[in-house]
């Protein structure tokens, strides 16, 4: 598996990264930790937690991804593995973020605070890459960065990033670290794929500038892009839940993700997929590595056959042809996800 530097640090991972924010919901304990081992075994050494998994987010089971993969960090080579977590921050409206009681700024106080916390359940004493889950555009970025500067010179922290950030509020904390003296952000995670390809634009620019990585989430668009959804809402499914049962929130994520234009999308991508021979999970992991802006993409999974199936990608190049018949899609059916949620930011 091809390794790739996190923006200008030092650090180097696996270009596919092993999301876990299934861990303690539709995966128990004990399977999580074999898609663990599957995903370390196919030369996965980079994996993504966050304190508020496992989704949907609950006051019940905030923190219990991180005590899962924790269990399973602790029986391995800790040097070996790129531990990634986040910060909760501002929910912005969508809804209220359910830990240290909705109180989510991002000062100096919450940030040591969390990060002390996702520690102690990951069973390490440090983080590789620590990231705020959502931008606090109601705090000065300069002190954002203080308690992330802190954190790192601290030796808590290794590397810092954002989740969910605007192109503004990059640059805006990138110029922040620059004034003040302060950690830059080294990568950015964000909503990237064939249903959603906003980053292509905008924010491909500044990372490109300012030497930050994207590190794409859901790029298989919520599952949308495995085909589940072409003939109607599978059950079990996590947006057939939250379209049925889930409240105004996940009703309203669900249909960005699940509507008639993304499905029409995935319809087409499935040919184009057939006829190079391989399926439409592989097609769309393997476009989403090959960005010169994209360091790792975060896959998630709740069986082995789901990740193994991901891992088709690993060695998949797709050709100028095949690329050009993806961008047609794009082109006749654009933007096909309504929007992605961060003009939502305030």
């Amino acid at each position: 598996m091809q390794q790739r530097r996190l923006g200008g640090s030092g650090l180097t991972v696996s270009d596919i990264c092993m999301g876990t924010m299934t861990f303690g919901s539709s995966c128990d304990e004990s399977l999580s930790h074999e898609i663990c081992d599957v995903a370390l075994e196919s030369g996965i050494n980079f994996f993504d937690a966050a304190e508020i998994y496992p989704v949907p987010p609950q006051k019940e089971t905030v923190g219990v991804t991180e005590e899962i993969f924790g269990s399973w960090l602790s029986n391995q080579a800790r040097d070996a593995i790129t531990v990634a977590t986040k910060i909760t921050g501002p929910g912005h409206g969508w809804f209220t973020p359910p830990v240290r009681h909705g109180r989510t700024t991002l000062d100096r106080h919450q940030l040591i605070r969390s990060c002390e916390d996702s520690l102690r359940r990951l069973q390490t004493d440090y983080i590789d890459l620590y990231q705020i889950h959502w931008p606090d555009h109601g705090m000065p970025y300069e002190e954002v960065l203080e308690g992330l500067t802190h954190l790192k010179r601290s030796g808590k922290v290794r590397v810092i990033g954002c989740s969910n950030e605007t192109c503004w509020g990059l640059m805006k904390s990138l110029w922040a670290a620059d004034l003040h003296d302060a950690e830059r952000y080294q990568t950015v995670q964000n909503n990237f794929s064939l249903i959603n390809r906003r980053c292509e634009n905008e924010l491909a620019q500044v990372c490109r500038r300012e030497n930050v990585s994207l590190l794409p989430y859901s790029p298989l668009g919520g599952g949308v892009l495995t085909g589940k959804y072409n003939d109607g809402p599978p059950a079990g499914a996590r947006f057939t839940d939250y379209l049925v049962s889930g409240g105004e929130r996940q009703k309203r994520m669900a249909q960005r993700f699940v509507n008639d234009r993304t499905i029409e999308t995935t319809r087409r991508l499935m040919k184009i997929a057939e006829s190079i021979g391989v399926s439409v999970t592989a097609l769309s992991v393997a476009w989403s590595k090959q960005h010169d802006f994209v360091a790792s993409t975060i896959i998630g999974a709740t069986t082995v056959e789901q990740l193994r199936e991901c891992l088709a990608a690993d060695d998949l190049i797709l050709d100028a042809e095949t690329l050009a018949r993806i961008d047609e899609v794009e082109v006749e059916i654009p933007n096909p996800m309504t929007e992605d949620g961060l003009r939502r930011l305030s």
